[in-house]
């Protein structure tokens, strides 16, 4: 009669049986094309989840699917791609310009990663470098809207409105150009005083994207600027209101319209009460500039500045 072995033994004798079978690399070491087969199982559906998840806005949801497709397969510069473009849309710049970078490496990527790219070092305010990405990406592929859209804003930091008003139209001209491109082009024209023209841009923004709140506040801007004080100041939302009217007296002011400013601060007072300080601070100085006398409280009373755009 044999000796009865322990669990343990049967174990290691079993584990020494498989190790020296002759056929041991062909039965547990996978090809190279059965690796990628199985790192693409898990990439793919990864990547369709994490541009869904984009797409509407759910940046951990896309996170967590690039993670997962990252654990698969860390050097794919498709991930390195949508690496960057998680970490721009969380305000990541340098993060996302590394990202941009790596993904760069891949030709079918690069109009792409360079977009990327340059956008993240415009947010960095390094302007020299992502005017250089840009350009190289547009000139890889014209139809990266993001990038004529990013030019546009470039341009009008340098004060260059022949430049901008050339990107932002040929931004426009891209298949699936969002409505910012609008807005941005309006704001462009509002800086250089082409009020109308600005509001025409807004309003077709808003046509297209009726949430999109930074055109509808520009649009208000414009219209303030242009005079039309009841049109800018019209809203139905109460709580809204005194900002609207504290920001149209900030137009009259621009205009050079003193009492309109003064009567639209004082209304944005009445409707928020003796708290709002800016509005209150904003109708001291109009009632300065009025008397002569506004560089005594200058300092202390601030006017907002106009909406941003995005």
């Amino acid at each position: 009669m044999r000796p009865a072995l322990g669990p343990g033994l049967v174990l290691l004798a079993s584990c020494v049986l498989l190790a020296a079978g002759p056929a041991e690399a062909g039965l547990f070491k996978p090809s190279k094309g059965q690796e990628q087969a199985a790192a693409a199982a898990i990439v793919d559906p990864a990547i369709a989840e994490f541009d869904r998840a984009m797409q509407e806005d759910r940046l951990v949801d896309a996170g967590r699917a690039l993670d997962e497709a990252l654990f698969a397969a860390p050097n794919d510069p498709r991930l390195m791609l949508r690496s960057g473009e998680l970490h721009l849309a969380r305000g990541r710049y340098d993060e996302a310009a590394r990202s941009f970078g790596l993904a760069e490496t891949a030709p079918a990527l690069k109009a792409q990663a360079l977009q990327g790219k340059g956008i993240a070092l415009a947010q960095l305010q390094r302007s020299a470098e992502a005017e250089a990405a840009l350009r190289a990406a547009v000139a890889a592929d014209p139809a990266q809207w993001r990038a004529w859209n990013a030019l546009g804003v470039e341009a009008d930091r340098r004060r260059d409105w022949v430049g901008a008003e050339a990107a932002y139209q040929k931004a426009l001209e891209q298949p699936g150009a969002e409505p910012a491109v609008y807005n941005n082009r309006g704001y462009s024209r509002l800086l250089q005083g082409r009020y109308a023209e600005a509001s025409t841009d807004f309003v077709h923004a808003l046509d297209k994207d009726p949430t999109l709140e930074t055109a509808r506040a520009n649009l208000r801007l414009s219209l303030a600027l242009q005079g039309e004080y009841a049109k800018a100041t019209a809203t139905g939302d109460k709580d809204a209101r005194a900002g609207v009217l504290n920001n149209a007296g900030f137009a009259a002011v621009l205009r050079g319209d003193l009492d309109a400013a003064e009567k639209l601060f004082q209304q944005a007072i009445d409707v928020r009460g003796s708290s709002y300080g800016r509005a209150y601070q904003n109708l001291e100085l109009v009632k300065a500039l009025k008397a002569g006398k506004a560089g005594e409280v200058l300092a202390q009373s601030p006017i907002p500045p106009p909406p941003k755009k995005p």
